[in-house]
């Protein structure tokens, strides 16, 4: 089965997470924000399936996945379906679940990242809303990016397998994920990540080794990894690196 991972172009957003899953497994697929409007990706392409009225179980909103008849939305329940299958997580039901709350957690933390830069809404600029970003990561700086990273450094040195990620022994969605979220803070905040991953060394080795793995590499240096940039989750204001 070839799946169709359908997001937004331009930016990596959170369609970057399924997408480091499938290369990092070598999976089949088509990135329909890399094909041209003229040949049924792009844009319109999302809005056939989020407003079309044939569809009868319409996403929300991207990403989505389009495997076979299955229509699969929201990103932690797309890594809940493919990591079975592209043997990138547990095989057990505890560890699946455990798997799946991680990432769950990281979808949390995510929002809290975007809220950042846009804590009055999606709808306004960033310039309309610049008082109350400066405020809101203040705030997110001194006391919620510690707490989450300080948390996932706790649960890799917990991880009863040894193994070099958080669940088990071999690296699975979720470390992918972790690895995406660490590359998007030190974009956004490098002066003040930096400081604050010093104290996380097992989540720096995690995401070392996770943009060390061979499929990952060829895949960011062919091109098709859209560059982090200031319409993403992950913005650079340096204004807020303070």
């Amino acid at each position: 089965m070839i799946c169709e991972l359908y997001y937004w172009p331009g930016i990596q957003g959170r369609g970057e997470f399924v997408r480091l899953a499938l290369e990092d497994a070598g999976a089949e697929y088509v990135d329909i924000a890399l094909v041209p409007e003229a040949e049924g990706g792009g844009v319109p392409a999302l809005e056939r399936f989020l407003e079309g009225e044939n569809v009868e179980r319409p996403p929300f909103a991207p990403p989505f996945l389009r495997a076979g008849r299955q229509l699969i939305g929201q990103t932690a329940n797309i890594l809940l379906f493919l990591g079975g299958r592209l043997r990138l997580a547990p095989r057990d039901a505890a560890s699946k679940l455990w798997t799946h709350q991680l990432q769950l957690t990281i979808s949390d933390f995510i929002i809290e990242i975007h809220d950042t830069h846009h804590p009055l809404g999606g709808d306004l600029y960033y310039e309309e809303q610049k008082p109350a970003a400066k405020r809101r990561t203040k705030e997110f700086l001194a006391n919620r990016l510690q707490k989450v990273l300080g948390y996932f450094e706790r649960v890799v040195q917990r991880n009863p397998a040894g193994g070099p990620g958080i669940v088990g022994t071999r690296i699975t969605y979720v470390d992918l994920s972790m690895a995406q979220v660490i590359a998007g803070l030190r974009y956004a905040f490098p002066l003040f990540s930096r400081k604050l991953l010093r104290a996380c060394p097992r989540l720096r080795a995690l995401h070392d080794e996770v943009f060390a793995r061979s499929r990952i590499k060829r895949y960011v240096a062919s091109g098709r990894r859209v560059a982090l940039n200031n319409d993403d989750i992950f913005r650079r204001y340096p204004e807020l690196d303070e």
